[in-house]
């Protein structure tokens, strides 16, 4: 039987020499330590922090009253988190048992509140999804799964990737080449919280390096995913593949639990973002939640997929802004656009993106990017 790194280093040989990056091991320090089971995931840390007994019944608190128990269990977590980064606590301490009156548990409470009326993205729906009703992703509260696999093609420190994708999107991309599960919703197998973990199990046993929630987009199943945790215990990195259009108080949630982020972040303005994804204030939400998470000390990788025609208005400004205010990030500066969806079925409504990126664009890309002392050769 093939070992298992000589296996990957065989398929993809990046995946492992990778970390011979110094950029990339300072970078991916968390995430490292998470994939190799020297720290435990930030879900685990969250189930061991307690909600203090004198606290009482705070599942009938309003939904004010649990933002604020939220950001005091946030303070406990976070003081937990810094000793375990440290070195300063016995890790075997998160293979104990821990109590159900937790600070996952008050995430879930919260994420259920969410979907009824739906703030999840910034969209804001406000529709009750548990009554049955759709919001513009095409969803109600039931989530579906258009498939799970051990992705050999994700960026090489992520490989092999464990991802779980999800029906439905926040976004109408006239380009998208996923439209079959994100603009087709009911395109997917339908996933209880239990029946996600074991997806996410079986995916940890057969060698993924993370758990990578994906679609579509994972953010309107939100509340599914965090709630498929309490049922979850292995030791993996979780990994958030995602548009970013989420609503602040979606982000909260997914801050303490998120080993690694994995973003888009597709264009430099707001009018190019109504164009071909029809979601208004795109540039000020997308720029708004990579600060948080940046702040917060996420660890990210960015995508931004060049468009053709669209350097200097997109491009340009995308790397600018991520040299600007987080600069400490990896990105993957993606050549793989080609025209897809509305943009081959009306070409004569997208002439400016119905061809692939020309080879002097892609240049003209990584030139700035290298200008601006963007770290990106080592994952692309």
């Amino acid at each position: 039987m093939v070992d298992e790194d000589v296996y990957y280093y065989l398929v993809r040989p990046d995946s492992l020499t990778v970390w011979g990056d110094e950029n990339v091991r300072r970078i991916l320090t968390w995430y490292y330590r998470v994939m190799k089971q020297i720290y435990p995931p930030r879900y685990i840390i969250a189930k061991h922090i307690e909600v203090p007994r004198d606290i009482g019944d705070w599942r009938s608190f309003s939904a004010d009253e649990l933002f604020n128990l939220h950001r005091e269990l946030r303070r406990s977590f976070r003081d937990v988190w810094n000793k375990v980064y440290n070195g300063d606590i016995d890790v075997n301490e998160f293979r104990r048992e821990y109590s159900s009156n937790n600070f996952l548990e008050v995430k879930i409470e919260i994420a259920k509140r969410l979907v009824n009326p739906c703030r999840l993205c910034e969209r804001r729906c406000m529709v009750n999804r548990y009554d049955g009703h759709r919001g513009v992703c095409g969803l109600d509260s039931v989530s579906r799964v258009a498939s799970a696999f051990l992705h050999m093609g994700e960026e090489a420190p992520l490989v092999p990737s464990g991802t779980i994708f999800f029906t439905g999107c926040s976004f109408k991309c006239v380009f998208c080449q996923n439209w079959d599960i994100s603009q087709r919703p009911f395109n997917g197998e339908i996933v209880d919280p239990q029946y996600l973990a074991r997806i996410s199990h079986i995916l940890a046993s057969k060698g993924a390096r993370n758990i990578n929630y994906v679609g579509g987009n994972p953010d309107q199943n939100l509340h599914v995913i965090i709630e498929s945790l309490r049922y979850f215990n292995d030791w993996i990195p979780l990994l958030w593949n995602s548009n970013m259009y989420m609503t602040i108080e979606a982000l909260e949630l997914l801050l303490d639990i998120m080993d690694i982020w994995l973003p888009d972040f597709k264009y430099g303005n707001n009018e190019c973002g109504f164009k071909l994804s029809r979601v208004h204030n795109y540039y000020n939400v997308v720029t708004r939640n990579l600060k948080i998470v940046y702040g917060y000390g996420g660890e990210i990788i960015i995508r931004h997929l060049v468009l053709p025609n669209h350097i200097e208005c997109c491009t340009k400004p995308v790397l600018r802004w991520i040299a600007d205010n987080t600069p400490n990030v990896l990105v993957n500066i993606m050549d793989q656009y080609r025209p897809e969806h509305m943009v081959v079925r009306e070409p004569w409504r997208f002439k400016d993106i119905a061809r692939r990126p020309k080879y002097k664009e892609m240049e003209e890309a990584y030139s700035y990017a290298d200008k601006l002392g963007i770290i990106y050769r080592p994952i692309s």
